[in-house]
Formats: structure tokens, sequence, C-alpha cells
């Protein structure tokens, strides 16, 4: 008993130790934001405000046009996020409800995008994208982002959708329910914790992704991070005006976990826990 008690001691630190490795950093993004740039110099950086002033927040907004790259992350994420996990779902449940032959090999096609690193594909995108007119547009980043979602949300589902009982499907099929049905009214209904899952991991890899934003954006559809980016000036580094701009990238990302955080842990386990 005693020796269990003092496990849970340990394990209960070393959770507060890393919870404090994260905060902290968090926690200085956001007292800076709130300073102005002559007090960020002055006194520690670790103290609070001594004036609070949304200035920062203001410029960056508006001066530093973070408010525009927001929106286009809006427009670029949200689709990338449902047309990555919506047909995935429906590859996943042809590949481990239906029981047809080749299945193994479609499920092979499926995660073996998962075998080749993103970068590889920089310059074949880049030209293919340029060629048919969509460089430096939402589009680009919606298409490109949903194909690297798909491989692996395609095995999570799949791993999920196996534990689902056969008989509740046999029994719809007894009933008259087409495939279709089943898909809609009874197997998305079942995956909600999974779904959880999916919807952060990709909602918060397509909002911080740097790479694609830069390769295939200028200025008319740059994604929030890339807007970070041109935060910066080119002689002189606003730091608190650099901090709001975090402090606002991250609250979407704090908004999805938050709405589906009771269904993640479940869903994770259940998921990748085969």
């Amino acid at each position: 008993m005693k020796k269990g008690f003092m496990v849970k001691i340990l394990i209960y630190l070393l959770l507060a130790i890393l919870a404090l490795i994260f905060i902290v950093p968090l926690y200085g993004a956001i007292a800076i934001s709130f300073k102005s740039n002559r007090e960020i110099l002055s006194r520690n950086i670790w103290l609070p405000p001594s004036e609070f002033t949304f200035s920062a927040y203001k410029s960056a907004w508006t001066q530093g046009r973070l408010g525009r790259s927001f929106f286009n992350s809006v427009l670029i994420t949200l689709p990338s996020v449902f047309g990555s996990i919506f047909v995935s779902s429906l590859g996943a449940y042809a590949i481990s409800r239906l029981r047809f032959r080749g299945s193994t090999l479609m499920y092979i096609f499926f995660v073996s995008g998962l075998f080749f690193p993103p970068h590889s594909f920089i310059v074949p995108l880049y030209k293919l994208f340029d060629s048919l007119g969509l460089y430096d547009t939402i589009w680009a980043l919606i298409i490109v982002n949903t194909a690297f979602g798909i491989p692996v949300c395609t095995m999570v589902l799949a791993n999920y959708l196996r534990d689902i009982p056969y008989s509740i499907q046999e029994a719809a099929v007894i009933d008259g329910a087409s495939h279709w049905k089943i898909y809609r009214s009874i197997i998305l209904p079942l995956s909600k914790p999974v779904l959880a899952v999916l919807i952060i991991f990709q909602f918060t890899w397509i909002w911080n992704n740097f790479i694609w934003g830069l390769i295939l954006t200028e200025h008319r559809a740059t994604p929030i991070m890339l807007g970070l980016l041109n935060l910066k000036g080119q002689y002189f580094i606003s730091w608190n005006v650099q901090a709001a701009g975090s402090v606002i990238a991250i609250l979407p990302v704090l908004v999805i976990f938050l709405s589906f955080q009771r269904y993640f842990i479940k869903g994770l386990i259940m998921g990748y826990g085969k």
C-alpha cells in the first residue's frame, strides 16, 4: 500500500513538472502581450504588467494584418478537417465493415501515405498548383491538408470501427437499412469519441502548419502561422505584438480542445490501443 502511494505521488509530481514546463511559456506570452515595449525592456519580463494595454492586440490584428491571416486559416482548416475525416470515414467503413476481397490491400493503400515524408512533395506540388492557377489560393492549402490527413485518419478509424459489434450492423440489414443508412445513423454516432480525437489532431496540425503556407502562398492566402512571421519588423521587433499574435493564434486550438475534451481520452485509447 505504501509503495503504491509513493508511486502515485511520483506520478503526480512528474505530471505537475510537465504541466509547469508547458504553462510557463504560455504565461510569459500572455504577460508580455499586455505590456508596452518600454516596460518589456525596462522590467523583468516574467513580472505581471504594471498597466494592462490592448494596443499590441490591435496592432497585430490590423497593422500586422493578422486578422486576414486568421480568417484565411479558418477557411483553410475547417474544410480540410471535414474533408479528411469524411473521406477517411467512408474508406474505413468499407475496409472494416464490408468484408470484401482486397480490403487489406485497400487499407495498405490508404495507410501507405504515412510512409512518405511530406517534404518530398514540395517541388511537384508547387509546380502542379502553379500550372493549375491555384498557387496562392485557399484551395491549394485545402487540397494538400485534406490529402495528407487521410492516411492517419483512415488508420485510426479503421482500427476503431473493427471493435463495433457486427450484430448491430446485421440487425440493421435485416430491417432493410442500406449501407449509407448504417454508416450515417449507426456507425458515425458510435464513433463520436474517435472522431473527437481526429478533429482535435487534424485541427491542431492544419492550423499550426507552416511549411505549406510558406511554399504554396505568397500574400493573398497566407495562413496565420505565416502571418505571425510577418509581424516581425525589418529593423525592430515589437515583442508585445509578437506575443499578442501568438496568443491570438492559439485561441482556436484551445477552444476546439475544450469543446471535445470529454471524448478525447476515450477515443484516444480506443483508436490507438489495439
